[in-house]
């Protein structure tokens, strides 16, 4: 199971009499033995085995709770003796009395395919034991959480991500159908992100041991994803896997399931009789794999030929992958999940990370039971040998040592009250609302970010805050809280206020004033930039003086509650967010953008500073349509009034800066060479002469802001993960359970 998953077999809607019959207990095992002889008594049996169970629940803290279901919970854990001590892994523990016969015999079946599978992309089992009332399977801990969570914040990826997750699951499945294992149960929530972002498949417990053309008759799995020849029952093998390997590569580039009815009985007659509509905004070589993925007859289906998955190799989609680098791992992959320590879980639901771990008591359950677990123990044998891995000890070193650094810190639950009084308001944003707060230890003030987690997801923000926090220009974290419904996060106070405020108050700045400004922020933005995090709502009032002194040291880039990690080699980002006025082009083009827009924001920075004027707002006067207009079209004055006495490097700067065309515009490193800012010293400290009044440059951002709000195309706009149709699915599906 997923390791942040409701229910350890909540997947399994489908569970009638449908189990096949070598998947099923006998009468005996069902009823119990009648030879009382044959009952075993657990703690001899236990005892008995010292020799071989080289584990127990003593040997592990319990950190957080990373998932919760009906039949038990799955953990973070630290192993504290033995030659991994330190080490980090997910603990998932289930209550033998309240697993079904089914679960108990799938459960048994699951540890056996962990111990026999060894792949890069398939999460390890370390260890597996057991007590009276309980089994307990140590596994990686993958603090990326699972795929389906970055999707639904994501809404959709582009074709270069979901090629690359697509070529590292193929690798997988292949592993599995040559040792003869159907894996059956293929969605996002049962892939997981390791620390570099690599996958791994989990939960083996709907896996078959089957052989490429044998067939089983099991009916289960989650409907959406089923093959049609499970649907209809007539038989499946090896080739189910590579349907529901389209309807993944289909849900990852659209957002939506190729097959969904109003009902399950509605999702199963599309699945087997409806035709497959294809969004045309994919690429030819996307389609095309696609469709041949979508075979209804698995004899035709991509994948399920003689060559198995050389044909998916072949195939155009894949043909700037190296297979070779990929299964090595040197393929650096498209996101990397942010933490600050080795046992953060921001990836996983705070529903559960908030909750006190604790492994409660079990009922014992009967003896048939214990018949079934007998040699469930395990452990694996690079750990039986005292041998440890090199990722290990760099996670024992990082855990051990734990270094007090200002910017590593776990999410509190407890109440900020404790600690801070909040005060006023300095601040509102559209999903959140600053607040100035004193520590209660030592007096100091703060900044406190509220944001209610209904509206927002605050994860993304918190993640590069915490990994980037500690540049000198990007707003310190100091603290964060959750206490279920909020999110506070607690910052350095900015004293000395906006930057859009000291230009409207001096009314007009030098270019040597505005030089060294820019050059602070290019410096900053390309080192996010080579980070791979873009900011997405570089405007005025989000670059902000930490004190009152005025200097561009002081400058500090704020609010990075739109800013996200690039994806992709090309950078492309699918989830359009702007202020109207600071908005690139490209945006509203619905073309993806990527770090250029960043750029473009700069440049209308410079265009306000150097001008004391918005680039695509006058007034108040103007319209929403006009402005947005002008923004697409990239229309901007640069002659008369202030412009006059700008010097002609200055102009050219904002040229480039403000280019239409992305791929002309200049890199946050190609802004810092420009001789403009390169001969920053020796600009002219003269004042330029402005036309425009406090007022009116006012009046104009708010008609940004106005035509930001009005405009009726909703899609443009980022809106919380709670209303992405993939997370209103998983909502639903927990509700029906």
């Amino acid at each position: 199971m997923p390791l942040a998953l409701q229910d350890p077999w909540q997947k399994l809607h489908i569970a009638e009499d449908l189990e096949s019959q070598d998947e099923e207990m006998s009468e005996e095992n069902r009823n119990g033995p009648d030879d009382e002889a044959s009952i075993i008594d657990i703690s001899r049996e236990l005892k008995n085995s010292k020799g071989i169970l080289k584990s127990n629940p003593s040997e592990f803290e319990l950190l957080k709770v990373l998932g919760q279901g009906s039949f038990g919970k799955v953990f973070l854990v630290r192993k504290f003796v033995g030659a991994d001590a330190g080490t980090l892994y997910a603990m998932k523990v289930l209550k033998k009395a309240t697993l079904k016969v089914r679960d108990r015999v799938r459960t048994k079946k699951e540890r056996d395919i962990l111990v026999d599978v060894q792949h890069p992309f398939i999460v390890r089992l370390h260890y597996a034991f057991q007590t009276e009332g309980k089994v307990y399977l140590i596994l990686d801990f993958l603090r990326g959480g699972d795929l389906f969570t970055r999707l639904s914040k994501e809404i959709m990826f582009t074709e270069e991500d979901v090629k690359f997750y697509l070529a590292e699951l193929a690798l997988a499945l292949d592993h599995l159908h040559k040792i003869g294992i159907i894996y059956r149960d293929l969605k996002p929530e049962n892939i997981l992100l390791d620390a570099n972002g690599h996958i791994a498949i989990t939960d083996f417990g709907l896996s078959k041991e089957s052989e490429q053309d044998q067939k089983t008759y099991s009916f289960c799995g989650t409907v959406e994803y089923m093959a049609p020849e499970v649907v209809n029952r007539r038989g499946h093998s090896q080739a189910a896997d590579w349907w529901s390997y389209g309807v993944l590569m289909y849900e990852m580039l659209t957002g939506s399931l190729p097959f969904q009815g109003k009902d399950r009985k509605d999702t199963m007659t599309m699945i087997l009789k409806a035709k497959l509509g294809m969004p045309q905004f994919l690429s030819s070589g996307a389609q095309s794999l696609l469709r041949m993925l979508f075979k209804r007859n698995p004899l035709n289906r991509l994948g399920a030929g003689v060559n198995g998955i050389e044909d998916i190799k072949a195939h155009e989609f894949f043909s700037t992958i190296d297979w070779d680098k990929l299964y090595k791992r040197e393929i650096k992959p498209p996101f990397k999940p942010a933490a600050g320590r080795a046992d953060d879980a921001f990836y996983f639901d705070p529903e559960f990370t908030s909750k006190t771990p604790q492994d409660s008591p079990a009922i014992p359950p009967s003896a048939t039971c214990h018949q079934l677990f007998r040699g469930f123990s395990y452990v694996a044998p690079a750990l039986a040998d005292e041998d440890e891995t090199t990722q290990q000890k760099a996670e024992k070193m990082d855990v051990e040592m734990n270094k007090p650094r200002s910017h590593h810190f776990p999410v509190r639950t407890t109440s900020i009250l404790e600690e801070y009084d909040i005060k006023q308001e300095v601040g509102r944003g559209s999903y959140s609302v600053c607040r100035r707060c004193i520590n209660k230890a030592d007096g100091q003030e703060y900044a406190v970010k509220i944001i209610d987690k209904t509206k927002k997801d605050p994860s993304e923000e918190m993640e590069i805050l915490l990994r980037f926090g500690h540049h000198s220009t990007i707003i310190h974290l100091r603290d964060v809280y959750d206490d279920g419904k909020c999110v506070f996060m607690v910052m350095e106070l900015m004293r000395g206020g906006e930057l859009l405020d000291r230009i409207l108050k001096h009314k007009c700045l030098s270019e040597r004033e505005a030089a060294n400004i820019m050059y602070t922020l290019a410096s900053t933005i390309a080192f996010l930039h080579e980070e791979g995090v873009v900011h997405r709502d570089l405007k005025p009032s989000n670059i902000m003086y930490a004190d009152n002194s005025g200097t561009p040291e002081s400058l500090r880039i704020v609010d990075f509650g739109f800013a996200k990690q690039m994806r992709a080699t090309n950078g492309l980002l699918m989830t359009p967010c702007y202020t109207a006025n600071f908005v690139a082009p490209e945006v509203l083009k619905k073309q993806g953008y990527d770090a250029a827009c960043d750029i473009w924001s700069l440049g209308v920075l410079l265009y306000t500073m150097l001008s004391g004027l918005t680039p695509f707002a006058v007034g108040p006067e103007d319209q929403p349509s006009t402005i947005l207009a002008r923004i697409g079209e990239g229309t901007y004055s640069l002659a008369g009034g202030p412009w006059d006495q700008a010097s002609d490097l200055s102009k050219d700067l904002v040229r480039q800066m403000l280019h239409v065309n992305p791929r002309l515009r200049l890199t946050a490193k190609q802004v810092l060479q420009h001789p403009w800012v390169v001969s920053r010293h020796h600009l002219s400290n003269d004042r330029l002469h402005h036309v425009s009044s406090v007022s009116k440059i006012k009046d104009a951002v708010k008609a940004t802001f106005s035509a930001l709000h009005s405009s009726p195309d909703h899609n443009r706009r980022l809106k919380p993960v709670q209303t992405s149709l993939l997370a209103q699915r998983r909502t639903k599906k927990g509700q029906r359970a």
